[in-house]
């Protein structure tokens, strides 16, 4: 088979093969159109606006990429979400406790991981 014919072959193959989706890295829980966070933006002219930044805007200022079906960022280290809790307008009576137990799990996973912290409050909304 001549070189030519066999770099057709290959190519031809490459592009029937399916490619693999940027989804297929992301945990099942996490979508893409997820929430990270959220900021408040004063507008000059109008009423304040809130911009909010997804798992796939937060993906690209990380400069991930899909390796063995995991994000990972341009280091290596893999990319875990981990969703915030303490989002209370009446925080339990064990709040601090909460909260304690989450920033102590957070260290343990910082020590592995790239890890995206994504808020309790989608919207941007205050809460009351």
């Amino acid at each position: 088979m001549s070189t030519i014919r066999l770099l057709g072959v290959l190519l031809l193959i490459g592009l029937t093969l399916p490619s693999r989706s940027p989804c297929a890295c992301l945990p099942k829980d996490i979508k893409p159109t997820d929430v990270v966070s959220t900021e408040m933006r004063r507008s000059a002219k109008g009423p304040r606006e809130i911009k909010k930044i997804t798992v796939a805007q937060k993906l690209k200022e990380l400069n991930a990429r899909c390796s063995r079906g995991k994000f990972v960022d341009p280091n290596g280290k893999q990319i875990y979400f981990y969703r915030m809790i303490g989002c209370w307008g009446n925080p339990p009576a064990d709040y601090q406790e909460i909260l304690k137990q989450q920033e102590i799990e957070l260290e343990n996973l910082r020590k592995r991981y790239h890890v995206v912290e994504m808020t309790c409050n989608p919207s941007g909304e205050l809460i009351s």
